[in-house]
């Protein structure tokens, strides 16, 4: 079988090549790599042989007693700020990284972005090569120093010994803007301080031992407040915002109309049971009718909802759902504000019930959480609506049941009803073998998708008190347990002991360093820390949340979440006082998070996402190995690697090997987005340094609709990767059925091999199994 091999590892230019069978080339030996060069911002001896020219900066004594340079706000658009230019030494024949140092404790929303010859190095949204700093608002790496490596494209430095850079700065940006005016927002305070700039050939290179770092964190303080006086401060703003919808004069949109009918069980809220309640819920489910009746587009998706079209008028089936009782001796009376005042609500309800349902069905969305929300609400609460209003019009549980089936993962996706509209095939599974979801690849805070899964388990409950369908609840608790891997060693902003979400390596996570804190669950808008534990009472979840309690990163969260709670979030908190209550009256359990310190070192690897997670001793790393390649393959891999002492970031080549499909992707000039057109555009001349590289499409399957330049779970994503990041040789087989082998690096006669915990010999290629990763932690000569 033909077959393509791309490398852009220590090489002088892109290489494509056909074999029939295919061994990696030698991976050469590991040495202590050090930069080419080294800016020392602040210095004026290193920034005068750097030629630097700062405009709007200052001078600061920063971190640790270390000089450095901040950026100032005052650029020719309010928006920019000061600049930094100066030349560096580039390796002329060998694929060249740029490093930036910064202080972990610094808080900034503004953003740093590198330009070379007068081109931007990488995106500034969600691209595959990432600019050189985000500002995420906190505390990244607290009293230490960290690193963010960067590829430059080969094209600049080839034949070159030298380079003119500048690192420029924006203000804070909101992704989910269409409008420039809202999307860019004003730079308004200094950048971070930035200490060091490095060029370098090897995407790990040695830090130099007279660099200080900062004090290695190994054994955190814990937090001792607050405590459980935040769930009096949760139950009062709770039912604060219940009492306002209870007399409300003016009929409940569907969010507020969902969230009284949960409350209207909980026996601590003032709506339990309350007769005005369930007046006010079926005055408003007859206004949502009148507005159907007028706009029936209002099935298909409710202005009055966030994300309109995910939802339709599913949550006006959950209110007949979870108030079926009560509400069916209502159902024969007249809709009120109907013209004809005779229309029953039995009848009118079904009408709308249906069109939301049928209408879902032929609509679905392809990302994991978006086809988990729109199947659940728009098709499976619809459905369950209707059982209550007009059984006889009501998918049989089986019909409906698959749509969930496919969006957690347990059957294969079969797009929207009647005409394919995501082109993935007949056989794309929105979770992987291994329980993550990907979208395309692994994703951060995206794929914290346990709130929608929990929400889709509670969903098949068929009462409140019976368990929810089985094999649902069993593949929460496998996906639950996965993400757990995800969840990584730090400290809070006040410097007390946590868990945190590894997002760098996400493929939607952008500005989200060092990760929100999160044991079982994230806290989210429509989520609880204890949410999935609480539904299925896993002993390992339990073990989690116990962790969590004992680390007393419960309640300082959720006070900080309850603070600046809009409804949604205020919404998403009604169950955690019972939650909370159940969780407590539990055994203790053993089982702790996997990252934890202490604990034993282990080597995930999820072969569907193309992503690997290490513990060795206390050297964690992340790494995605299929990294934003959503267009064609990209030979590019993202790490965060991180000890007690240093944490590093990187863009880095690696290799991949695929079947080509004989066609290419060239990139366009986008500054912004690494999708969608590029987003919004900037006013000002601003061209990409990548704009024009061609790169390999991977093999479309057979039935699948394509063209160069589509977005796709196929084209970007190759059969086998190997990665070199200092230390660490991975080599991961995505393949179900292919065997590859790797050949062994040059003078290392044996090594540890740290998936088995053998050591392996060396002296000839080593064969990686389908589906199977290695990972070599590699002796330095």
């Amino acid at each position: 079988m033909s077959m393509i091999y791309l490398t852009t590892l220590r090489m002088t230019r892109l290489l494509l090549a056909v074999w029939s069978f295919v061994t990696l080339v030698a991976p050469e030996p590991v040495e202590a790599a050090v930069p080419l060069d080294a800016l020392v911002l602040g210095q004026s001896e290193s920034e005068s042989a750097h030629q630097l020219v700062a405009a709007r900066s200052e001078t600061v004594t920063g971190g640790l007693g270390e000089p450095a340079r901040r950026l100032l706000p005052g650029g020719a658009h309010e928006w920019e700020g000061g600049t930094l230019h100066f030349t560096m030494a580039v390796s002329p024949d060998q694929p060249n990284y740029a490093t930036i140092k910064l202080w972990g404790s610094d808080v900034t929303r503004d953003q740093l972005i590198l330009f070379c010859a007068g081109k931007q190095i990488g995106y500034r949204h969600l691209g595959d090569v990432d600019i050189l700093d985000i500002g995420g608002g906190t505390a990244a790496f607290k009293d230490r120093f960290y690193y963010n490596t960067t590829p430059l494209p080969l094209e600049l430095t080839r034949g070159r010994t030298n380079l003119d850079f500048e690192i420029r700065c924006i203000g804070p940006t909101f992704a989910y803007a269409s409008e420039f005016e809202k999307y860019q927002k004003p730079m308004t305070e200094p950048t971070r301080g930035i200490y060091r700039f490095y060029t370098h050939t090897d995407g790990a290179f040695e830090l130099s031992a007279a660099e200080r770092q900062g004090t290695a964190v190994t054994n955190p303080p814990v937090r001792t407040d607050p405590g459980e006086e935040v769930l009096a401060e949760l139950k009062a703003r709770v039912n604060g915002e219940l009492k306002k919808l209870i007399t409300s004069k003016t009929p409940l949109n569907q969010m507020q109309m969902q969230f009284l009918a949960r409350a209207y069980h909980v026996k601590w809220s003032v709506a339990n049971h309350n007769p005005q309640a369930l007046t006010q819920l079926v005055n408003s489910l007859d206004a949502i009718y009148a507005a159907y009746q007028k706009n029936p587009k209002l099935a298909e998706e409710d202005p009055a909802t966030w994300n309109a079209s995910w939802f339709g008028l599913g949550p006006s089936g959950d209110v007949l759902r979870l108030l079926a009782d009560e509400i069916k001796p209502l159902l024969d009376a007249p809709v009120a504000g109907v013209a004809d005042g005779k229309l029953s609500r039995r009848k009118a309800y079904a009408e709308m019930l249906v069109a939301c349902r049928d209408w879902h069905r032929q609509h679905r969305r392809l990302y994991t959480n978006q086809t988990m929300i729109s199947d659940v609400y728009g098709i499976y609460l619809a459905n369950r609506g209707l059982e209550v209003v007009a059984p006889e019009q009501a998918l049989s549980e089986p019909e409906v049941r698959r749509y969930l089936y496919e969006s957690v993962g347990l059957e294969p996706w079969r797009d929207s009803d009647g005409k394919p509209d995501w082109n993935v095939g007949t056989n794309y599974w929105q979770l992987t073998a291994k329980a993550l979801t990907k979208e395309l690849g692994y994703v951060g805070y995206y794929g914290e998708v346990l709130d929608w899964m929990t929400t889709i388990y509670e969903a098949t409950r068929p009462a409140l008190d019976q368990p929810g369908d089985a094999r649902i609840g069993a593949q929460l608790v496998r996906a639950a347990h996965v993400r757990g891997v995800f969840r990584y060693p730090g400290v809070d902003d006040e410097g007390y002991r946590a868990m945190r979400i590894e997002a760098m390596v996400g493929w939607r996570d952008g500005g989200h360093y060092p990760g929100d804190i999160a044991y079982a669950e994230r806290l989210t808008w429509d989520g609880s820390a204890l949410g999935w534990v609480a539904a299925t009472l896993d002993p390992e979840g339990l073990g989690y949340v116990q962790q969590m309690l004992a680390d007393h990163q419960f309640f300082g969260p959720l006070r900080e979440h309850l603070k600046a709670a809009p409804f949604r979030t205020v919404a998403s908190l009604l169950p955690v006082p019972d939650q909370y209550d159940l969780i407590q009256a539990q055994p203790p359990q053993t089982a702790r998070l996997p990252m934890s310190p202490g604990h034993p070192d282990f080597v995930f690897s999820d072969e569907g996402d193309g992503v690997v997670a290490i513990k060795h001793g206390d050297e964690l790393l992340y790494a995605s190995l299929y990294w934003r390649a959503r267009n064609a393959v990209n030979s590019l891999a993202r790490v965060h690697f991180t000890t007690p002492t240093v944490d590093r970031i990187a863009v880095v080549h690696e290799l991949a090997q695929f079947e080509a499909d004989g066609r290419f992707y060239t990139r366009p000039d986008h500054i912004n987005f690494g999708f969608a057109n590029g987003g919004p555009k900037y006013p000002a001349e601003i061209h990409s340094a990548l704009a024009g590289e061609k790169l390999p499409i991977a093999k479309i399957p057979a039935g699948v609709n394509f063209k160069p330049g589509d977005e796709s779970v196929y084209a970007g994503k190759a059969e086998f990767y190997t990665l070199r990041y200092g230390r660490y040789l991975i080599a991961m087989n995505l393949s179900p059925e292919k065997t590859f082998t790797v050949e062994t690096p040059a003078g290392v006669s044996e090594a540890p091999e740290l998936v088995s915990g053998k050591t392996v010999k060396l002296t000839t290629p080593l064969t990686i199994a389908p589906r199977s990763t290695m990972v070599l932690y590699l002796p330095v000569n």
